[in-house]
């Protein structure tokens, strides 16, 4: 009886950089996510009058800074990218097994996305059933 060892295939290695990447434009789309959300909250609570309130007013600032972090999350990722050798690779099976987003783990897994990952073209009321 002979015993042949079962060769598992070696993990697919990715450059760090390019995944970086992915990871920066995955955060702009967040940025522009979340910066959709401030001119459908004033239409629902009545206009700029709204802003009149004070907790009105700190969900919007809140917002705002929702997007100006993950801009600069963006930036600063991009930057430092720019500083890593492209001989960096990593495995990323595991990080993306954790990744519950079937549209984001497919751009981060490095499958081409066009556009947002919410379209524009949708009417209010609107919805797909999943």
């Amino acid at each position: 009886m002979t015993f042949t060892p079962v060769m598992e295939p070696p993990a697919p290695v990715e450059a760090l950089s390019d995944i970086l990447m992915r990871i920066v434009s995955e955060l702009h789309d967040v940025a522009y996510l979340i910066e959709r959300i401030e001119p459908q909250l004033l239409d629902l609570g009545g206009g700029a009058e709204v802003l009149n309130s004070p907790d009105a007013m700190k969900v919007m600032q809140g917002i705002d800074l929702a997007v100006q972090k993950s801009r600069g999350l963006a930036e600063f990722i991009d930057t430092i990218t720019g500083e890593i050798p492209h001989g960096w690779t990593v495995d990323v099976a595991t990080a993306l097994s954790l990744v519950k987003l079937a549209e984001m783990q497919k751009a981060l897994g490095g499958a081409t996305r066009h556009g947002h990952s919410q379209p524009l073209s949708k009417a209010a009321g609107d919805f797909d059933f999943f």
